[in-house]
């Protein structure tokens, strides 16, 4: 006996076949459809649900169809060739983007299932969603990090009044330029001189999170000595602070031996370690990525010539400057309020 229902079946693939049909070679057809369910009684909602369309797309066709009869279902005379490639293929591009690959214009085409459209047409289609770029290495952070944080916190807002709160990071200042994408003249490509001997410079830097005063030494080598020295320096700027708290990373300077002798013998000052591999917590990063960007594609003759670079740096920034480009209220080291002048420096 025959059942008194048969639904058909079929997998979610070849439901979005038949749609993207129904929305593409068969698109005229599906406006008659359109037409005769409107007239059956049901509303543009309900069809709109049923064909996977906009309502307001099916009341277009409807009334397109009352003023122009059948004459007016099929696509009007358009200017320039019909564009190549599905109104989903868009979709597909950017879904397959989300995916961290080395992807390609020919793999991407692959990928695609080899649509019918040449690879300088499916690179125009790929340059709507995407842009060419190297992605970025980010560090592994510490499973501890949410907790250290918050430790970081409570210190900070258990000093006493009048204390001041520092973020210190270290870089280094290389006479191998570094190299930066740029604009350059068509048909020329600009040529770096390098030095032949790299030689290199270790530059300590302390921001104030308070008021965006920056400190910096530059020193041959960065070790547990100059990072005391550097200490001293932020001792000899605030003399009036009772409590120094400078937060910095992991580095083995900030823990080795002569640095915690050297601390014993100044408790004004405080060094305090954040999370391990977390350097976007650090404000003075940025501070280092504005640095570089500045000095990127230059040549200096001498190793004295690239640290003058480095002086005149911060010579030619403000304390807001410093604000603005570090935005240490982003920080999670901070607790809430803290710094509420942050706003006018940004």
């Amino acid at each position: 006996m025959r059942p008194a229902h048969v639904y058909a079946r079929m997998p979610a693939e070849q439901h979005t076949e038949l749609i993207t049909a129904l929305h593409g070679p068969w698109r005229t057809a599906t406006r008659i459809v359109i037409v005769v369910l409107s007239a059956g009684g049901m509303s543009a909602s309900e069809i709109a649900d049923l064909l996977h369309y906009d309502p307001t797309t099916v009341r277009r066709w409807i009334a397109r169809y009352q003023s122009e009869g059948l004459a007016g279902l099929p696509d009007r005379p358009r200017s320039g060739r019909p564009r190549k490639g599905s109104r989903r293929l868009g979709e597909r591009i950017h879904r397959l983007l989300m995916i961290p690959r080395a992807w390609t214009t020919a793999s991407l085409w692959r990928t695609l299932g080899r649509p019918q459209i040449s690879l300088s047409t499916l690179r125009r289609r790929i340059r709507e969603q995407a842009r060419w770029s190297r992605p970025r290495l980010i560090a592994k952070s510490d499973p501890n990090r949410d907790q250290i944080c918050a430790d970081i916190r409570q210190r900070i807002a258990a000093l006493p009044t009048g204390s001041v709160v520092l973020a210190e990071d270290e870089t280094h200042l290389d006479l191998l330029p570094r190299i930066r994408s740029c604009w350059m003249p068509a048909g020329i490509r600009h040529r770096i001189l390098t030095p032949g001997t790299n030689l290199r410079r270790t530059l300590h830097g302390a921001i104030n999170l308070a008021t965006g005063a920056f400190h910096h030494h530059v020193s041959v080598k960065n070790v547990s000595e100059v990072f005391c020295y550097f200490l001293q320096q932020l001792l000899d700027a605030y003399p009036e602070a009772p409590v120094i708290a400078v937060i910095c990373d992991n580095g083995s300077t900030h823990h080795s031996k002569i640095t915690q002798k050297w601390l014993a013998e100044h408790p004004r000052l405080h060094v305090i370690e954040g999370a391990r591999y977390s350097p976007q917590d650090n404000p003075v990063e940025r501070i280092w990525a504005a640095l570089k960007r500045t000095i990127a594609n230059t040549a200096p003759a001498t190793m004295a010539d690239r640290v003058r670079q480095a002086h005149a740096f911060f010579q030619h920034r403000t304390d807001t400057d410093n604000l603005t480009t570090a935005a240490p209220w982003t920080s999670p080291w901070l607790p809430e309020g803290y710094g509420q002048h942050f706003s006018t420096g940004a």
